[in-house]
């Protein structure tokens, strides 16, 4: 039993190490990766200075973080289809827009929890 506990948090360290270094190529690479961190800053400065519920600041604290997640998918999107070839392709365009796509309508769904937020406290 230890020796299959040892060996399952070896697999979680890895695996974290592996995603620190995926995160760490999106923000070396990818300056929109950098932006959404900012705007995050500034939403979570925003969603604690707020008198929120916690359910309301954790639903949008997770939403930027979802952003943040779409950035890095649609980033490992853009990986592959380079990887497969440079050349223009409709379908290679596509799955591009696809992943940007993913990115808009995850910061889209934010937005839209963040006027409800605020209307709601408005009222």
């Amino acid at each position: 039993m230890i020796g299959f506990l040892s060996k399952q948090g070896r697999r979680v360290v890895q695996r974290a190490i592996w995603s620190w270094d995926g995160f760490i190529h999106v923000f070396k690479t990818e300056g929109s990766l950098a932006q959404w961190l900012v705007a995050n800053a500034v939403f979570a400065v925003l969603a604690f200075a707020l008198p929120l519920t916690a359910g309301e600041r954790g639903f949008l604290l997770m939403g930027g973080i979802m952003v943040l997640a779409m950035e890095c998918v649609n980033t490992a999107i853009e990986r592959v289809v380079d990887d497969i070839g440079t050349e223009r392709r409709d379908l290679a365009k596509q799955a591009k827009d696809c992943g940007s796509a993913a990115v808009a309508v995850t910061a889209i769904g934010v937005g839209i929890g963040w006027v409800c937020v605020i209307v709601g406290l408005l009222t």
